[in-house]
């Protein structure tokens, strides 16, 4: 071997090793048959992981929780860090979080954060999924009720008592409202493709037409035109046309309607979230072409917040549906690094100067 190829050989080496230590450090080794590259650009697809499922008794219902994880847990090992996902207004738990796209990479963030060492949950709020619809029509309030139902199932499953919640558009209202509610029981919160006021909000204004709508009905059409426009409506060119198939095959099984409550909420109600409240770490993130809220609705409510562990972040090109995006990696790399991050230490007594 010629000594400019072993160089080169060489060097290839140490480049991958490198990038295999900064996976190990960062909790993203998965198997070595998969490029790193491939995987964090979402161009491959995880091995599959340990699944379960459970029914969270509330009010004589019973919800339905999915979970996932890389191996099934063993008696007397260590407890891993615990995300629960929530959905948006007419999309249910795993379409939103555990969706499968065949052929076009990588698209459940369960996956993702599985094989980054975390216990994740998904929740199917009342009406959604496989979860039935009570006396009510699932608004945001009704969702808080929810995720406080399934606090027993996570505390004996998990044998924990905080965690993590990440929510998208209204699922974002439903656990920043829990997070005021229960501040005790999170620990950090990741707020995706959220709306405070709803001031200046192109697709609250368009919606705001069907007003009356909402109040006299439990129920709306969810179509798939409906979810076409969920990836389409903001920006085209953002999302894959073949998640919203892929969505539609599943979320259709399920029926035709979806309830009104954060719809009516959002077009009648905000703010439903008083960030003075908010009391946990958070991470805002929006899509760059959102059309849910302005970037100066965003920006009153972040500076609201209490807490000085506190991050915002903008996704580039993409839209709403910021976690089925073209940049969906984007987000992984940002909300993994938060729910990461180690706590910060109090401010330590003045020392006397010498």
């Amino acid at each position: 071997m010629s000594q400019s190829a072993a160089r080169a050989l060489n060097q290839m080496s140490r480049e991958a090793l490198s990038r295999r230590a900064l996976l190990k450090a960062t909790g993203l080794a998965w198997v070595d048959a998969l490029s790193p590259e491939s995987v964090l650009a979402g161009n491959a697809e995880l091995p599959s992981h340990w699944t379960a499922e459970y029914w969270v008794p509330k009010d004589g219902l019973k919800l339905y929780m999915f979970r996932k994880r890389r191996a099934a847990p063993r008696p007397g090992e260590p407890s891993l860090p615990v995300v629960l996902f929530a959905h948006g207004s007419s999309l249910s738990a795993r379409p939103t979080y555990d969706l499968s796209v065949p052929g076009r990479g990588e698209y459940s963030m369960m996956n993702v954060f599985a094989a980054a060492g975390f216990d994740t949950w998904a929740i199917d709020f009342e009406g959604y999924g496989r979860s039935p619809l009570g006396n009510g029509n699932s608004d945001v309030r009704t969702g808080v009720a929810d995720l406080e139902a399934a606090l027993p199932v996570l505390e004996r499953e998990t044998a924990q008592s905080r965690f993590h919640f990440y929510g998208e558009s209204s699922g974002a209202l439903r656990v920043a409202a829990f997070a005021m509610a229960r501040p005790e029981r999170v620990d950090r919160l990741v707020l995706t493709a959220f709306t405070y006021t709803g001031r200046g909000s192109s697709t609250l204004t368009q919606r705001g037409k069907q007003l009356e709508y909402y109040r006299t009905h439990r129920w709306r059409k969810r179509d798939r035109a409906t979810i076409d426009s969920i990836y389409s409506r903001d920006k085209p060119g953002t999302t894959d046309p073949a998640v919203a198939a892929a969505v539609a095959a599943i979320e259709l099984s399920y029926g035709p309607n979806v309830p009104t409550g954060t719809y009516l909420d959002m077009t009648a109600n905000l703010p439903v979230v008083d960030p003075s409240k908010v009391l946990a770490p958070t991470l805002l993130v929006r899509g760059q072409y959102d059309g849910i809220a302005t970037m100066e609705d965003l920006l009153d409510f972040f500076s609201r917040l209490p807490n000085a562990d506190r991050q915002f972040s903008i996704i580039p090109n993409a839209a709403h549906a910021v976690g089925t995006s073209y940049n969906r990696q984007l987000l992984w790399h940002v909300t993994l690094s938060f729910l990461r991050m180690p706590s910060a230490l109090p401010l330590q007594p003045a020392q006397p100067r010498n």
